[in-house]
């Protein structure tokens, strides 16, 4: 996620205050960075790919005059990341600037109606088309509100900006449609940023605006509207008692925790893709004869329940491989004919990058799923996604594995599209349950994240764990396990619960949790079957279901009611109650799930 700050000061430099601004938000992660700022009636900005030291050592980004400005460190979505990628950006006149956080779904719709109108683009990014817009507003005679209000009804998707303009050069106008955007009021000064932490040296007192606000703010006031109607609205000021480290977390005493209840925001951007990308990848991976899916920890199991998509939606066996035993398992057939989506969340796994190079000197066509814009898998793929979750700080994987699911989810959809492998109206059907995942998974974090505290009180001192799912929900069981190994250092085993009988069942013993993962799909009573094999040789049955199946209710000794989803998509909802449980069982072990011993968050060597 890219962050923004802007100020409007009644004396003083604002260059100096924003570079330090920036450099508080450093923890977020991001790509590049830059500032602009306004004085004597023109704009000056300077930008840069690179961390905000080196771009400072470079350009020295306090020399630039003025009191009032806007700055933004970059997390690429959408363009490489490089020095015109950057923001602020600018229209072609120079009298706007622009920073932005989210994405503009339908910019290259805008971008083309823009250019056709005679307008020059320099970025690959969507947020040059907001400058663009602003600027024909104010040369049609608008005000610099009236303006932004214009341009913001043309867009579609989720955004928070901030505006500057040398046409109104003593105030700044940001307007908020589902990214985070606050408000911070001084004494002769005004903020706006994505974070606190942006601010709290100069302030505490705090306006969060909602969706669909836009804010005017100048050195002495600050006015808040509403972008449909353009009615003035009040909005509750607040006062942060934080800490500078707790507003790094906004208030999550872990990362993990905050980034676990970030997954409603980042699957919308994950469900936010440019379909032309999602076509592109759908018809690589139906010409292959052959089609492989690459993945390391994690996103192994990503890629487990995409094999379970892609068979289930569009008749396409694929075969999931950890990425490490890649060349071991299958390098001799690999071929021209072969199709390799890889996917990691840095695009920097080395042992995904060794697989992908093995098969790339056999000519096979290599694809690439992944978080990070620039990375090594983006240069060496033929078509890649990027899933749009913004940076991840945690080490053991939450929003971007459950946002990987919902990318591979959509191309199982568009590839069965493609294919004539389901009706329409059930293609509608699951894109219609798509859009509505993302408030799913916030009802279970709602009502769940107490439950899961309780459960890891209950279960903290255990010695073992079982994890079990059937067909899909085995990927979730084998995920909901990593997550407790790596965090709470609890052994545990992940098994298909038909499996269970070969072999574990030994170990059953009175009082062994067992953990069920059993949505209503077809496998449900043969899980049920298995729930009461392990239950009647003293087994604790800890069950995710849905919340109206009464008969896995009676079984279970602990049981976590998961709201209506169709079972294709029911891994993306089901993984979230099994990530609070690891997070709060290391908590309550004393450990610090931010940094779990001996494993990084980007593992770079074989």
């Amino acid at each position: 996620m890219c962050r923004i700050i802007g100020c409007v000061l009644s004396s003083g430099e604002a260059a100096p205050l924003l570079r330090s601004a920036l450099k508080r938000l450093e923890y977020g992660g991001y790509d590049s960075v830059g500032i602009a700022t306004l004085y004597g009636g023109r704009l000056y900005v300077k930008k840069d790919a690179g961390k905000i030291d080196e771009v400072h050592a470079r350009l020295n980004l306090d020399d630039m005059p003025g009191s009032v400005g806007i700055g933004h460190t970059r997390w690429a979505t959408h363009g490489a990341p490089t020095r015109v990628n950057a923001h602020p950006h600018t229209d072609c006149h120079g009298i706007v600037a622009v920073v932005h956080n989210g994405i503009i779904d339908n910019f290259s719709q805008v971008k083309q109606e823009l250019v056709d109108r005679g307008h020059r683009f320099l970025s690959r990014t969507d947020t040059e088309v907001i400058a663009h817009l602003v600027e024909e507003g104010l040369e049609g005679g608008l005000s610099l509100k009236e303006a932004v209000l214009k341009a913001v009804k043309r867009l579609e998707g989720s955004y928070a900006i901030a505006v500057a303009s040398v046409k109104e050069p003593d105030k700044l106008v940001c307007v908020r449609k589902e990214s985070p955007l606050l408000l911070g009021l001084g004494e002769g000064a005004n903020y706006c940023a994505s974070d606190p932490v942006a601010f709290i040296p100069y302030t505490r007192r705090v306006v969060a605006l909602e969706n669909g606000d836009l804010a005017v703010l100048t050195s002495s006031s600050y006015e808040v509207f509403r972008v449909q109607d353009g009615v003035p609205v009040k909005r509750k000021l607040v006062t942060i008692t934080w800490s500078l480290e707790q507003a790094e977390k906004h208030g999550f005493p872990h990362f993990m925790l905050k980034e676990i209840y970030e997954q409603p925001q980042s699957l919308r951007y994950a469900l936010s893709l440019q379909e032309v990308y999602l076509d592109l990848i759908a018809e690589f991976l139906d010409r292959g004869k052959e089609v492989f899916l690459v993945a390391a920890g994690t996103s192994y199991h990503a890629c487990l329940a995409a094999s379970y998509m892609l068979a289930k939606l569009a008749k396409l066996s694929t075969h999931p491989v950890i990425a490490s035993e890649f060349v071991e398992w299958y390098g001799p057939s690999i071929n021209i004919d072969s199709v390799i989506l890889a996917v990691s969340q840095s695009g920097e796994t080395a042992d995904v990058l060794n697989a992908i190079d093995y098969a790339r000197f056999r000519a096979a066509t290599i694809l690439g799923v992944t978080n990070v814009v620039g990375s090594t898998l983006t240069r060496v793929s033929r078509a890649y996604i990027v899933q749009q979750s913004g940076p991840e700080i945690g080490v053991a994987a939450t929003k971007t594995y459950t946002a990987q699911l919902a990318v591979l989810a959509q191309l199982a959809l568009k590839l069965a599209r493609k294919r004539g492998k389901v009706s329409q109206d059930e293609i509608d059907e699951l894109k219609d349950e798509l859009k509505k995942i993302p408030g799913l998974v916030g009802d279970v974090l709602a009502r769940h994240g107490d439950t899961m505290k309780t459960l890891a009180k209950k279960y903290v001192n255990t010695r073992s764990i079982y994890f079990l799912g059937r067909g899909l929900s085995y990927a979730t069981a084998l995920e909901g396990r990593l997550k407790l190994l790596e965090v709470a250092y609890i052994p545990a085993i992940a098994y298909p619960a038909g499996e269970s009988k070969h072999g574990p069942i030994s170990l059953i013993e009175k009082g062994f949790p067992v953990v069920f993962v059993a949505p209503p799909d077809e496998t449900r009573k043969s899980s049920i079957g298995n729930m009461m094999e392990l239950k009647a040789r003293g087994a604790k049955i800890i069950a995710l279901a849905d919340e109206n199946d009464e008969e896995v209710k009676g079984l279970a000794d602990d049981f976590i009611g998961m709201p209506s989803v169709s079972p294709i998509l029911s891994p993306i909802v089901y993984i979230v109650p099994l990530q609070l449980f690891a997070y709060y069982t290391a908590v309550e072990k004393g450990l610090d799930p931010d940094k779990p011993r001996n494993l990084a968050k980007s593992v770079t060597v074989p």
